[in-house]
């Protein structure tokens, strides 16, 4: 995206009377700009999000990578997250874990 800014604006200072410029600006901005606001946004959601998984005691080998893997669930969606037994010890003890 920023690349594409300079680009944009290096066309439009070196080359004033051609427009050539202004499509490198406008979508270098439109990608800084959706870049910015998606890590703001979803950062948030994230750690309010941990809190509310809970683990519940299933465990089982993956039969893909064969990791034992744990069970957590989320009572407000019904949603339930498979995750390494590696990255689960974080998880419920006020620590965020990765729960992807």
């Amino acid at each position: 995206g920023m690349v594409l800014t300079l680009i944009g604006l290096v066309l439009l200072t070196v080359h004033r009377c051609s427009p050539s410029g202004w499509p490198f600006l406008i979508w270098g901005s439109i990608i800084v700009i959706a870049v910015l606001f998606e890590r703001r946004r979803y950062r948030h959601i994230q750690h309010s999000q941990d809190e509310r998984w809970q683990r519940t005691g299933e465990r089982f080998e993956d039969p893909e990578t064969g990791q034992m893997v744990e069970v957590l669930y989320d009572p407000a969606t019904g949603e339930r997250r498979y995750i390494p037994m590696s990255c689960s010890a974080s998880v419920g003890n006020g620590l965020s874990g990765r729960l992807s």
